[in-house]
């Protein structure tokens, strides 16, 4: 699944290439795409200009210029691309937006999970609840080490299921839980609530900057991550934990292993990270 990196580089896409753009069609191969009424979504969108491309964690906001906001997650495989007007629908297609200038954006998703909906902007909050009890972003400003020994000490679920509640923090997944407990040398299974101070002091720090080192490399690509222009990420050679399981720590030289936490598969290190009773 595209985590903060992935979606935020998506983002930066395309504002270059679509903001201005005027919308004239919208075909719909697979109307369950919409969440809500596709007939209303597809009038609600037409003759407007993409204005502005927002993000919040996972969550695209594509802006219009008659007020209306779509709010637009790609789940686990959604990506969009943008095409000559004459391209014809690919295999899982969803949805395309024909554009004034002789292009088309299309959104294609091969295991169907992604969603759109049509929001009044500035209400995006009100009308997509979910929006609404996300955690602060993962940044310098919104992460502060005061929230972080508060909503730690209130539970004692294992931290790498913490990590990935985005009502706590938005915008971290599998991935990057993996990565920012092995630069901390935390146990994916430790109780938040267990966490000390110098703890939580340092991975906040690592949170924070992973977070942007992964989109200053446009995220990365396990799967069938491509930002907008086609182009896989490139972080996936600076992950020092996530999917290295069998190979050598980086820190010490032990072998990494892979257990299950919160039915997500986890990779660590059995001496770097250990774990508290």
């Amino acid at each position: 699944m595209p985590e903060l990196p992935e979606v935020e580089t998506v983002r930066r896409g395309l504002e270059k290439l679509i903001v201005g753009s005027k919308i004239t069609d919208v075909q719909l191969p697979y109307p369950k795409v919409i969440t809500g009424d596709s007939q209303q979504f597809v009038t609600g969108v037409l003759n407007a200009e993409f204005e502005k491309i927002s993000r919040r964690g996972k969550y695209l906001l594509l802006q219009l210029s008659n007020q209306h906001t779509i709010v637009s997650h790609l789940r686990m495989e959604g990506q969009y691309s943008v095409e000559p007007s004459d391209t014809e629908p690919y295999k899982h297609t969803e949805i395309i937006f024909g554009l004034s200038d002789n292009r088309a954006l299309f959104y294609n998703d091969t295991r169907r999970f992604g969603r759109m909906i049509l929001t009044t902007t500035g209400f995006e909050m009100t009308e997509v609840p979910s929006l609404a009890k996300l955690g602060p972003e993962p940044t310098e400003e919104q992460l502060t080490l005061s929230y972080m020994k508060t909503i730690f000490a209130k539970s004692k679920r294992p931290v790498k299921t913490f990590l990935l509640d985005q009502t706590q923090i938005a915008g971290i997944g599998n991935i990057y839980a993996d990565e920012v407990l092995w630069q901390s040398k935390i146990h994916p299974k430790t109780p938040a609530s267990m966490l000390s101070d110098v703890e939580l002091i340092v991975l906040r720090e690592n949170i924070i900057t992973e977070i942007k080192r992964a989109t200053d490399h446009h995220g990365t690509t396990v799967h069938s991550f491509s930002n907008v222009f086609g182009e896989v990420g490139k972080f996936q050679n600076e992950l020092e934990a996530y999917g290295r399981v069998g190979e050598s720590c980086l820190r010490c030289g032990a072998t990494m292993i892979k257990i299950k936490v919160g039915q997500r598969g986890t990779t660590f290190c059995p001496v770097c990270q250990v774990e508290k009773k």
